[in-house]
């Protein structure tokens, strides 16, 4: 059983940034993936970005490759998301979600992870 819990939203200016965090307990010795989510009203979940468990392989949506940055520190549990260049589109609750395949499968599935923490808001204003 693996416990996730994000922080680090919030209200933020278009232009600005944030940095979310993703802090892991329980099972926390298992070589998973993580993966960053995203939900708006009335929308489906959205793939934002996934990191294997090593560090090496990151991806990203396009529509916020280059403004975001997935990374991990595996010595803390934790998983961040440093998000630059912030829009209004971007405004939605945030998920982290683990992988105990380690992204084997595809990262951009929600029902390829096995873990998801509660979500915390992110509202970008204009």
């Amino acid at each position: 059983q693996v416990q996730l819990v994000e922080s680090g939203g919030g209200l933020v200016q278009a232009g600005g940034s944030l940095r979310l965090s993703c802090a892991a307990s329980g099972r926390t010795f298992s070589r998973y993936g993580m993966g960053w989510f995203r939900q708006a009203p009335g929308k489906e979940r959205e793939f934002v970005a996934a990191i294997r468990w090593s560090g090496f392989g990151r991806y990203y949506a396009d529509s916020v490759r280059g403004r975001f940055t997935i990374s991990r520190d595996n010595a803390k549990n934790t998983v961040f998301l440093q998000m630059n260049s912030l829009k209004p589109e971007d405004t939605a609750v945030y998920y982290c979600a683990a992988d105990g395949s380690n992204l084997s499968d595809s990262y951009r599935t929600p029902n390829n992870y096995d873990y998801w923490g509660q979500g915390t808001q992110v509202t970008v204003s204009s």
